[in-house]
């Protein structure tokens, strides 16, 4: 079975979040917004397919990368999360959530062996090619 199939985003804490937006849209050019950017991209196997890579800050104090203690998250591209999750439990890797499904995809998360979360997306192509060609 395919598992990741791409970088889906990076997520990182910092102090002060619009502060570090702004210097990153000032110094490095990334237009940024509420949450965060979005590389657009296509596909390599499938070129009429669009894809999309997020990029953004979260406030210090986030829980959101609980259990965690890291100030960053990785969000990889799969396919098939739910077989993916039953592969990863049967390997005995903590899976934090149970999956949860929105427009633009299905979600979980897990933990490595050095306890950094792991954001695992299942992205829905549909979506991804509207949103795209907005």
């Amino acid at each position: 079975m395919k598992k990741v199939t791409g970088l889906g985003g990076i997520f990182f804490k910092c102090n002060n979040p619009q502060a570090m937006n702004d210097w990153y849209a000032q110094n490095l050019g990334l237009t940024t917004g509420e949450y965060g950017t979005t590389f657009e991209w296509r596909q390599v196997d499938d070129p009429s397919k669009k894809g999309s890579t997020a990029w953004c800050t979260f406030p210090d104090a986030t829980n959101y990368f609980n259990p965690s203690t890291k100030p960053f998250m990785i969000n990889y591209r799969v396919e098939n999360i739910a077989a993916l999750v039953d592969e990863l439990k049967r390997s005995n890797v903590t899976v934090v959530d149970e999956i949860a499904e929105y427009d633009y995809g299905k979600f979980v998360h897990v933990l490595d062996p050095e306890g950094n979360i792991i954001e695992l997306w299942e992205p829905n192509d549909d979506w991804e090619e509207n949103k795209v060609a907005e």
